[in-house]
């Protein structure tokens, strides 16, 4: 199914009156306010954030999976699904592989598709906290940290395979994130694990074209319980350090234990420039991977604060990958990704709404009240009629879920697809 331009303007035109009321009203306040609303609006359009190609089906847990039917069973079809969340949000022009999920048949049919779409590759990701069909070697107790060189070696290989992949397709990075573990004391000797992960990093950044990144992610637990080996940003950026300059950290927020401070965390690893990616989610309890902005929004609004002003005061950081990391238990697929995607350009347009220099000179005047009356402004202004200005303006859709509930996209995917396809995936 592919949506067409004259289908979103056609439900478009039952929302135009109300929204072009709501935005003046918003854009009059914005301009009294010296915000400039051409250079706002230039921003939310050009920020994209990439789908991840296990993303377009139904989520699991340990007890069971639920299909929402009419999943996409191939990497076209989940470009496709793509195709559908870009034309209405205007938000999803880039896909992330997951490698060996969705390895390309035909390569040159596949980026033809996705450029039809306007869609781009962006970073690759490995895989080793499973077993491949036919590998030699098991991951069982763990992959670039294994005690055993064969294991080792057959993942190092394999992120070389996945760099090679992405290069064909046009991908720019690499995202490493690794199960890599123990679950009991004693299992395993810290220090070795650590020079192994570190050793096999450097192996694979050897690897990297020049061009590239790699993306080292972190995780404090799952699966493994007693103990991860790279469980923290502080050790992602030491082996990002031991790697070299094109290796950087990714945060995703997911991957932290309960309350951390994420927002100080992103704030020192684009002042050190070692930023590289960004996986949004929300959480309740762990890893949830849930809507983003479902749970803590206005915890998402204060890491979007300092990511902004990274963005403008930190040049020696890189260009950020962006990506939604979640996975959809009870909800359609692409209706949570619609929401995720309006969390995330929410969130941001609240943040660049913060006055940085009135913030700047009530910080270094300790007022503490002012500091938070300036953040609390712009998280409470209603940003909404602001998004879907972008989105008209770009071609999108004024109401993304209404849309595309209106246009039945779900009913017409199932018809062509069947009820019992199965997305490649956990």
């Amino acid at each position: 199914m592919k949506i067409e331009q004259q289908h979103i303007e056609g439900v478009n035109k039952s929302y135009l009156k109300s929204h072009q009321e709501n935005y003046d009203f918003l854009a009059n306040n914005l301009t009294q306010k010296g915000i400039n609303i051409s250079n706002l609006l230039g921003k939310l359009k050009a920020f994209q954030v990439a789908i991840p190609s296990w993303a377009l089906g139904a989520g699991g847990t340990r007890f069971g999976r639920f299909s929402y039917y009419g999943e996409p069973s191939s990497l076209e079809q989940k470009i496709q699904d793509i195709g559908i969340l870009h034309a209405l949000t205007q938000t999803a022009g880039a896909v992330s592989l997951h490698i060996p999920w969705d390895i390309p048949e035909d390569y040159a049919a596949v980026k033809e598709l996705a450029e039809g779409l306007n869609i781009k590759f962006d970073a690759v990701n490995s895989n080793t906290f499973q077993d491949q069909k036919d590998a030699k070697e098991t991951y069982k107790y763990g992959s670039l940290s294994n005690t055993n060189e064969a294991v080792r070696q057959q993942a190092i290989q394999h992120n070389l395979d996945v760099i090679n992949i992405g290069n064909q397709l046009g991908s720019k990075s690499l995202t490493v994130w690794l199960a890599d573990g123990s679950c009991f004391p004693g299992q395993n000797n810290f220090q070795t694990a650590l020079q192994n992960t570190e050793n096999s990093l450097k192996e694979i950044y050897k690897g990297l074209p020049s061009d590239w990144s790699m993306l080292i992610e972190y995780k404090p637990y799952e699966p493994n319980f007693y103990s991860t080996v790279i469980q923290d940003w502080g050790t992602s950026f030491m082996l990002a350090n031991a790697c070299g300059e094109k290796a950087y950290s990714l945060v995703d927020l997911g991957h932290h234990l309960p309350n951390s401070n994420i927002e100080q965390i992103v704030s020192i690893l684009m002042l050190k420039g070692k930023l590289g990616g960004f996986h949004f989610n929300d959480s309740k309890y762990g890893d949830d991977d849930l809507t983003v902005g479902s749970i803590k929004p206005y915890a998402l609004f204060l890491i979007f604060n300092e990511l902004v002003y990274g963005m403008q005061n930190n040049p020696q950081n890189p260009d950020l990958a962006w990506m939604i990391d979640a996975s959809h238990n009870v909800k359609d697929p692409l209706e949570d990704l619609i929401q995720s995607l309006e969390a995330i350009q929410e969130a941001y347009a609240k943040a660049l709404l913060v006055n940085q220099t009135e913030l700047k000179e009530a910080q270094l005047n300790n007022d503490v009240v002012k500091c938070q009356e300036i953040l609390q402004d712009a998280y409470r202004t209603d940003v909404r009629p602001l998004l879907a200005q972008a989105r008209l303006e770009s071609g999108g859709a004024l109401s993304p879920i209404n849309s595309y509930r209106r246009l039945n996209v779900r009913e017409t995917l199932i018809e062509e697809r069947g009820k019992y396809t199965v997305a490649t995936g956990l």
